[in-house]
């Protein structure tokens, strides 16, 4: 049973590439979606086996304590793993703007997700969801994204206009203002990253958020080299999606007490407790790779724990 639960916030710092493994469409390597809402999704098992894979080094002189925490690498029959992780769920995608370079796009769907993740953890947030809107309208806090046009002014995205709506301008903005707290570290390298984030947030329709989501992924093209001749192999084009960096998702870590083999005392056992607050001691703050094409540069994500008040600064690089 897990006993600890924490809300984790994981800010893409390159693109992300992890792949649904078949192929549906006309992308030959899909990232990985949801079925309902087509949003993007990090499996759990996945989000496990990265942080497995970053602890082996990060813990390499604490003997024991990787298959203590994560469950044995060779003999996965003698006990389970104390942590897991939930599916990581989209809580903000970068979408390309006229104004202002790119915005970060939300939607109530997704803030009201968050919510909901945030209430299981036992980690309550203070802030009220805004209410749906149109297809054409946007909750727009940074005026200087608006451009002027012959209809008055308008949030262009890619090649859509928008509406700017001021009916849940205040709230949004608390929000805003609270996830930029939250989602990167405060220290200075990612400072232009916080302030863009809390005043370059967007709110838009579920149903527009869910379309740039599907459409706004980066593509690129991959071509085959043959071994011998080192030319390109006859067919071996193919198109690989990548999740774009500044793409934020939200997931839920849990842990348990320690797991015991047959034989173990329980005088020994780490609590959920402990577990946790090692799992955040060590990753709170710190980037690790998640994803295929490592090689390439691919998959470098921010972790950050959602503390709890009064804690915020103190875990912002060690947990």
């Amino acid at each position: 049973m897990f006993i600890s639960k924490k809300l984790m916030f994981l800010y893409a710092i390159s693109p992300v590439h992890m792949g649904a493994g078949q192929a549906l469409g006309v992308i030959d390597n899909p990232i990985q979606r949801e079925r309902h809402t087509e949003h993007p999704l990090f499996a759990g098992s996945g989000i496990k086996g990265a942080f497995r894979h970053a602890a082996r080094n990060l813990w390499a002189e604490e003997n024991g304590l990787l298959d203590r925490i994560f469950g044995p690498e060779q003999d996965a029959s003698l006990h389970a793993g104390a942590v897991s992780f939930a599916d990581a769920q989209l809580l903000a995608f970068p979408v390309r703007s006229l104004k202002g370079v790119y915005v970060y796009a939300t939607s109530p769907l997704a803030l009201q997700r968050l919510k909901r993740l945030a209430a299981v953890a036992g980690q309550p947030i203070p802030f009220e969801v805004p209410t749906a809107l149109q297809d054409d309208e946007a909750v727009v806090l940074n005026p200087q994204l608006l451009a002027t046009g012959a209809k008055g002014e308008r949030l262009i995205l890619e090649s859509y206009a928008f509406s700017p709506s001021k009916d849940s301008s205040k709230k949004f903005e608390k929000l805003a203002q609270w996830l930029s707290k939250k989602i990167l570290p405060d220290e200075t390298p990612f400072s232009f990253f916080r302030d863009k984030l809390a005043k370059d947030l967007v709110l838009l329709s579920d149903n527009q958020l869910t379309f740039f989501a599907k459409n706004a992924t980066v593509v690129e093209p991959h071509v085959r080299i043959d071994d011998e001749s080192g030319t390109a192999d006859d067919g071996g084009l193919f198109f690989t999606e990548n999740l774009p960096p500044e793409t934020v998702m939200v997931s839920l870590v849990m842990a348990s007490e320690e797991r015991l083999t047959k034989g173990q005392k329980n005088e020994s056992r780490m609590s959920a407790k402990d577990i946790m607050a090692k799992v955040q001691e060590g990753f709170d703050g710190k980037c690790i790779q998640i994803g295929g094409d490592a090689t390439t540069g691919r998959g470098h994500l921010m972790v950050r724990f959602l503390m709890e008040d009064g804690h915020e600064d103190a875990g912002s690089n060690t947990g």
